[in-house]
């Protein structure tokens, strides 16, 4: 009987130990590299995508991929701005490797000499490139 006891306390232990362990605050958690914003930073949503940053290289080499393949140009109809939604009728196209793994996740559309950065799910316009 005390063998069982003492058992049960050491599993109870261990199990309270693990759930403590496996409770991280925030702050704690290890950055995966997720684009997802999970702290409720202010303007963004929880769970929703962060708009991807982009370094002025980068913003060129897009701008240059756009015209050297002659991407031809979308109506959306007024002036896009970042927040604003899509809608269904617009065809995104999907983000080329060479514009690098922080924007795979990414749909485009190049509209009114802007490259339009779209997050597919929910048609978001996350980032307008001059």
């Amino acid at each position: 009987m005390r063998f069982a006891s003492t058992a049960l306390a050491m599993i109870a232990a261990v199990g309270i130990v693990s759930a403590a362990y496996g409770q991280a605050s925030p702050a704690q958690k290890e950055d995966t590299g997720s684009m997802r914003n999970t702290q409720g930073a202010p303007g963004v949503r929880a769970g929703q995508p962060a708009n991807p940053t982009l370094a002025p290289e980068q913003r060129t080499l897009i701008r240059r991929y756009v015209v050297e393949r002659n991407v031809a140009p979308a109506t959306i109809g007024p002036t896009v701005t970042v927040g604003a939604t899509l809608p269904p009728s617009v065809e995104l196209l999907a983000v080329p490797t060479e514009w690098g793994p922080n924007l795979a996740p990414y749909r485009y559309v190049y509209a009114d000499k802007h490259v339009v950065l779209v997050e597919p799910s929910s048609r978001r316009v996350v980032q307008v490139i001059d």
